[in-house]
């Protein structure tokens, strides 16, 4: 499932509808993409592992100077949107209201470099943790519409 407007972005982006159990009896894949990724554990996991990378690769250095010096708010807000983005707890909604996550990422100069900066870390992370590539697959597709929807910059 692709959002057509990540602000609106669908709670399932793992594009699996739920299963239940398959014929044979086993667990088919998770009903959500937060179980598939595993929960809250490894969605902090994830976004540690993030914001580790931004901060320690010179790779990611434009993405790292957007951010404060003390990224430890940004940590808490990314695992608190991305455990209700992936179809867990609304922690990001239940403190702060709908995400309007362009509305909120236009002070930042964000243009190609920069999504393409976060998506490679993004997608090193997501490796790095271990996750399945199915599901790296399926997150890319969709936090990739997203990142270029925040692209408010040329170039």
């Amino acid at each position: 499932m692709q959002p057509t407007n990540p602000d609106r972005a669908a709670h399932n982006p793992s594009g699996q509808e739920p299963t239940g159990q398959g014929s044979n009896g086993a667990s088919a894949q998770p009903a959500t993409a937060f179980e598939w990724v595993g929960g809250e554990a490894k969605v902090r996991a994830l976004v540690d592992r993030f914001y580790d990378l931004m901060d320690l690769e010179p790779a990611y250095l434009g993405i790292r100077a957007l951010h404060p010096p003390d990224m430890a708010e940004s940590r808490n807000k990314l695992f608190w949107f991305l455990c209700g983005w992936l179809g867990g707890p609304a922690h990001y909604v239940e403190r702060f209201g709908h995400p309007r996550l362009r509305a909120r990422h236009l002070p930042y100069a964000i243009g190609l470099a920069e999504r393409d900066q976060w998506m490679a870390c993004m997608l090193r992370a997501l490796r790095e943790e271990g996750h399945p590539e199915a599901l790296v697959e399926r997150l890319l597709q969709s936090l990739f519409n997203t990142a270029d929807w925040m692209r408010n910059k040329g170039g």
